[in-house]
């Protein structure tokens, strides 16, 4: 890591404050301050009867163009909503019946129920691993998280890319464990969906998808509202309803605590630039690796098999992670440090 990137990481960390060692960003990520004072300020707005919804779209646009940035996608081709199910469903209701989707075994929830609503649907559970092996002739739609939320896993994307051009289907790519640290093709990628409330740092409430023009011509907005209408504050009672052009004719209607701060988590990603980021947080991943003698995988998550008692004095020790299973999972962002990586194997390995 260069100067320069360590430079942008040190200042993105002193947006945070957190009050013990965190390591948990794949269940929640913190929230910088500048977020923090955003969302009091809406907070007291509405307490006070000075907050008006219209004036919140401003803000909300500039997350959206933010977010198309990181991503690398026009902002035409973004949509605004609050969490990933509603999105994923919207490309459920699209498939035609008897349609073949694939998804990896283990996936999480929201990538694959959807799906399963639907009993018209073949819905096809393999290996990560032998994922873009499975793609054939009979497969319409592959969904897939770009980092498995459960291990820290990242999918073999070129690999998906390629097997989708081959056969004729669709890539869905839920980003929510990526997007922020980890590049990704979303240019490429028929339609990706993303909960900003991890490594985005935004609150729960806010959420995008993105498409490809070509994919995008399949989708039907599944829960259609005002906030979808070429002209919003203009398209509140009665018919007709004319939906915007692009991906905002998909806009769910906003969560106005969410995205007011929501700007501001996203404005520091960027002048924080992903590449760094993802340099940090995947350097801080194979460190830990490396400490219990594990080959680096190049992931801002790890999953590890806890010795007995081992999850409970990290615990006791004031260390954030997650306890999936037997194992122990820890989650590295910008906040973190070599010094976190240290207590959290003292504390696991007694």
């Amino acid at each position: 890591m260069d100067d320069s990137t360590r430079a942008r990481i040190d200042a993105a960390r002193r947006r945070f404050s957190p009050a013990n060692v965190y390591l948990n960003t794949a269940t929640h990520g913190l929230t910088p301050d500048t977020a923090l004072d955003a969302a009091l300020r809406h907070t007291r707005d509405v307490a006070a009867g000075r907050f008006s919804p219209a004036d919140a779209d401003p803000g909300v646009e500039r997350a959206r163009a933010s977010y198309a940035r990181l991503l690398g996608v026009p902002v035409r081709s973004t949509a605004i909503g609050a969490y990933t199910a509603q999105f994923v469903g919207t490309v459920a209701a699209a498939l035609p019946p008897g349609s073949e989707v694939l998804t990896a075994e283990r996936e999480f929830s929201s990538v694959v129920h959807p799906f399963l609503t639907r009993d018209d649907l073949t819905v096809r559970e393999v290996p990560l691993e032998r994922l873009a092996d499975a793609v054939g002739p009979a497969t319409r739609l592959v969904a897939v998280s770009a980092v498995q939320s459960s291990d820290g896993r990242v999918a073999p994307l070129e690999d998906l890319l390629a097997a989708r051009d081959a056969h004729g289907a669709r890539l869905l790519v839920d980003v929510t464990q990526a997007a922020g640290w980890l590049p990704v093709p979303a240019d490429r990628i028929d339609y990706t969906v993303c909960s900003a409330y991890k490594w985005l740092l935004g609150p729960r409430g806010s959420a995008f998808l993105t498409a490809t023009p070509e994919a995008l011509a399949e989708l039907a907005p599944l829960a259609a509202n005002w906030y979808a209408a070429e002209e919003p504050w203009e398209s509140l009672y009665g018919a007709p309803l004319p939906l915007a052009a692009g991906a905002r004719g998909l806009d769910l209607p906003p969560v106005w605590p969410a995205w007011s701060a929501l700007e501001h988590t996203l404005a520091l990603l960027e002048e924080t630039g992903v590449e760094a980021v993802h340099a940090h947080d995947t350097a801080l991943g194979d460190l830990l690796r490396a400490r219990l003698d594990l080959e680096p995988a190049g992931s801002a998550i790890v999953s590890v098999s806890a010795p007995a008692g081992g999850v409970e004095r990290v615990l006791a020790e004031g260390i954030a992670v997650a306890a999936r299973n037997g194992r122990l999972r820890a989650s590295f962002h910008l906040y973190n440090t070599e010094e976190d990586v240290d207590r959290l194997v003292k504390a696991l390995t007694g």
